[in-house]
């Protein structure tokens, strides 16, 4: 195989598995956004979701005999970035400041917004609680439905939309003591 070729994720992952680093080196590639995204918008600093995200790719490379499809390397590769943010937010729970030109690459077409309410929605959702914020970046950024966000989290459904709820009713609160009503 040449580096030039690309591979199915499936093949990717057999080759992997085999001991291919060109094929590792895509399946990288082409899944190192999704890891850093999500690690950055938890952590809300680039070098620590950086190290998160090498930690989940060495991960990935111990246990590139157990991934069976993509869907699977999706579902695992999520799962073990969540549980590496808690790890590394315990670690060490500074939130640092971001400026607008750190901001990572969003996974779906941005739409218009305000981006003075949009760094306010960022800072609210960075003092969430660690799990209520890991739900949120779930669902409103991976636009994953709840029985997925349940599946990483190993938490009932119902917990995922309970915690939902409950996390959206204190970020509306929040927005509201500092931006006032905002009219629709």
């Amino acid at each position: 195989m040449t580096t030039a070729t690309l591979l199915g994720v499936d093949e990717a992952l057999t080759l992997s598995a085999r001991g291919d680093g060109a094929a590792f080196g895509q399946l990288v590639r082409e899944h190192q956004s999704l890891v850093f995204s999500l690690a950055y918008h938890f952590l809300r600093d680039r070098a620590r979701a950086e190290e998160v995200a090498q930690e989940v790719f060495l991960r990935l490379y111990q246990n590139l005999r157990q991934i069976k499809s993509r869907p699977h390397l999706l579902f695992w590769l999520r799962k073990v970035a969540w549980r590496l943010c808690i790890d590394e937010s315990r670690r060490n729970p500074a939130v640092a400041a971001v400026g607008l030109e750190e901001i990572a690459e969003p996974m779906t077409k941005p739409q218009e917004s305000d981006p003075l309410l949009d760094g306010r929605l960022r800072q609210l959702v960075a003092s969430l609680p660690a799990k209520a914020r890991m739900m949120v970046i779930l669902r409103y950024q991976e636009d994953l439905d709840f029985r997925e966000i349940a599946e990483i989290m190993e938490i009932p459904v119902n917990t995922v939309k309970s915690g939902l709820h409950r996390a959206l009713a204190v970020l509306r609160t929040k927005l509201d003591r500092t931006c006032g009503e905002i009219a629709p």
